[in-house]
């Protein structure tokens, strides 16, 4: 659990690093993330941060028990707040280890969190960011373990084999995908495949 929140905050701390470095208009580009701009992605980050079961499941409530609404008025509490008062945001909480029920949200998921929506910033913006493999493969393997109804991959997957070419890593049986350990993640957190990085007649699947 203690290596799942130390690699939780490594990459808040990297994201915040990343975000003072940003200019006033990057704040308003496309994000990764769909209908999301780069201030959404994070106001979402902080929103889920600061989120406790109980807030979880008010904020369920209050939103009809739709999971995407609810993301979405987490999203209005803080887009239109200025870069410096998200950065401020972001940074008070970065170091704490709380999230939705754990029968809702497996601690897993806040690790993919980070890593996918870190991406959804950093790719349109011309970032880069080089991620610990243990994290990609705990991150995948949550992933490929989840049903697409709560936001996983696993049924997408029957009939596909997985293979990450830079760490030992593969899942499933039948028309191979293959490419980074990283891309194999935004693949199978709904992002397009980068076109000559993610390659294999498995591809159909995910178009």
């Amino acid at each position: 659990m203690d290596a799942i929140w130390n690699s939780v905050h490594r990459e808040r701390a990297a994201l915040i690093r990343d975000l003072r470095d940003l200019g006033p208009h990057d704040w308003d580009a496309e994000s990764g993330c769909r209908r999301w701009r780069i201030r959404d992605v994070v106001a979402h980050l902080v929103d889920t941060a600061a989120t406790t079961p109980t807030t979880f499941l008010t904020g369920m409530v209050r939103a009809g028990f739709d999971f995407d609404r609810q993301n979405e008025l987490g999203v209005e509490r803080y887009r239109d707040k200025q870069p410096d008062e998200l950065i401020s945001l972001l940074v008070q909480v970065r170091d704490r280890t709380s999230g939705p029920p754990r029968f809702m949200a497996p601690l897993a998921t806040r690790l993919v969190e980070e890593i996918v929506h870190g991406e959804d910033i950093r790719r349109p913006l011309g970032l880069h960011r080089e991620y610990q493999p243990e994290d990609l493969q705990m991150a995948i393997e949550y992933q490929v373990a989840t049903s697409v109804r709560i936001g996983g991959a696993r049924e997408k997957l029957v009939g596909v084999m997985l293979v990450a070419d830079d760490i030992d890593w593969t899942h499933g049986q039948g028309s191979v995908v293959t490419g980074p350990a990283l891309e194999i993640l935004m693949l199978v957190c709904g992002r397009p495949p980068r076109s000559r990085v993610v390659t294999g007649p498995g591809l159909v699947r995910f178009l």
